[in-house]
């Protein structure tokens, strides 16, 4: 469900042409350990405090100030290096050129493949819920269930090989992860 206020609401914003707009499901709690919690990079005026605007709304702050020079994903701990190329184990991951090969043999991976093996890849050795990488690499708009990430890996398992198809992991009733070197 999504929320805004709108310009007639009660609690008014310091800056009258500045809306709050977050989302939440329906039913979520709106404070404490169970609330959802949704990330925004937002633009403010110089003259307004956000600390200020977000209290009156009942918005718990989480800010984060950049460094000069720094970008928002490297002022997040979580967020992985970016790299072009992601090579290791006999396969190499060409983000530029969006190119997958095996053991210097080019794969033809669809847009969707390529999208979920890079995401994994990026993230080695963590769990990913099925949930978690369908709103990561499909986008949160998508409507869809967790056979759709089944039908996928098993399209790239296939694709890898059977010397590779083992970098893709599956943990018994949650999902998957990327093993950068097979046991």
């Amino acid at each position: 469900m999504t929320t805004a206020l709108p310009a007639s609401s009660a609690r008014r914003s310091p800056n009258p042409r500045l809306h709050l707009v977050g989302e939440r499901p329906a039913g979520a709690p709106a404070e404490g350990a169970a609330a959802a919690r949704v990330a925004y990079l937002v633009f403010l005026p110089a003259d307004v405090d956000p600390v200020a605007l977000m209290r009156a709304h009942g918005v718990r702050p989480e800010l984060r100030t950049l460094e000069p020079g720094r970008s928002a994903a490297s002022a997040s701990p979580s967020a992985p290096r970016f790299e072009a190329v992601r090579s290791g184990g006999g396969i190499r991951i060409d983000r530029a050129r969006r190119l997958v090969s095996v053991d210097g043999r080019e794969l033809d991976l669809t847009y969707m493949e390529f999208s979920l093996l890079d995401h994994l890849a990026s993230h080695p050795h963590t769990v990913h819920t099925r949930d978690a990488l369908i709103s990561g690499v499909w986008g949160y708009g998508h409507i869809g269930d967790g056979r759709t990430v089944d039908v996928h890996v098993a399209r790239l398992r296939r694709k890898l090989g059977p010397a590779h198809r083992g970098r893709i992991a599956t943990v018994r009733r949650v999902g998957y992860t990327y093993v950068p070197e097979p046991r």
